[in-house]
């Protein structure tokens, strides 16, 4: 059974217990003072299997449902089967740890959501297929590298926005952070992938989303 299906229905599981239940929500989100102070290090991993709504939960899970075995076939044929579970997990953790650190000492603010896991997948998608067509909101076709430098200049800008007080409350710090290390963990696993994709980023062409050509 593939990984990124387990992965969906065990973060789909545990969010809607966590929607029916508080104290079980409360456990689980990262909230910085029981890291820092009382050594609840697990939040650093469980606050990816629950979400804020039902909302927050679709566009993530669906997220994963289109790139993330994609990401799995190619991880498993360059590294190994446990290449990707270990890929995801670290992103989780990975991806919230400037928030965490930055955040340390406010009991004000938590953070949940496997978006940060998500943006690493879907950015490590685009290093090997930056010109396939992708849906913005599942609605609107656009090249897949257009709506990266797109987000992340969104992400970098709401951010901002965040830390003055100004912007929604999303973590949007853990998008970035994902992001990067998506596309730094295929780099490491295979070099080559850098001269795969500035090869595909030179010689456009438009193509549906899963078709990576040769690599």
């Amino acid at each position: 059974m593939s990984v990124t299906f387990i992965i969906i229905g065990i973060t789909v599981v545990v969010s809607f217990l966590a929607f029916n239940d508080r104290r079980l929500m409360d456990r689980l989100v990262l909230w910085p003072p029981a890291v820092q102070r009382d050594g609840q290090y697990y939040r650093l991993l469980t606050h990816g299997f629950v979400h804020g709504d039902g909302m927050h939960l679709l566009f993530n899970m669906l997220t994963l449902y289109f790139f993330g075995p994609s990401i799995e076939r190619l991880l498993g044929a360059m590294a190994g089967p446990w290449a990707y579970p270990a890929f995801y997990v670290a992103a989780i953790i990975v991806s919230i740890l400037p928030w965490q650190h930055a955040h340390r000492n406010r009991s004000d603010v938590a953070s949940l959501g496997a978006s940060g896991a998500v943006c690493a997948v879907l950015f490590a998608y685009i290093l090997f297929d930056p010109w396939a067509t992708l849906l913005l909101f599942f609605v609107v076709p656009a090249p897949a590298i257009v709506l990266a430098i797109g987000y992340v200049a969104y992400s970098i800008y709401m951010d901002r926005r965040t830390d003055r007080g100004t912007g929604a409350k999303i973590n949007h710090n853990a998008h970035l952070w994902g992001a990067a290390f998506g596309i730094a963990f295929m780099l490491v696993v295979e070099p080559s992938v850098l001269g795969h994709f500035l090869d595909r980023l030179a010689h456009p062409r438009f193509s549906p989303m899963g078709h990576f050509g040769a690599f």
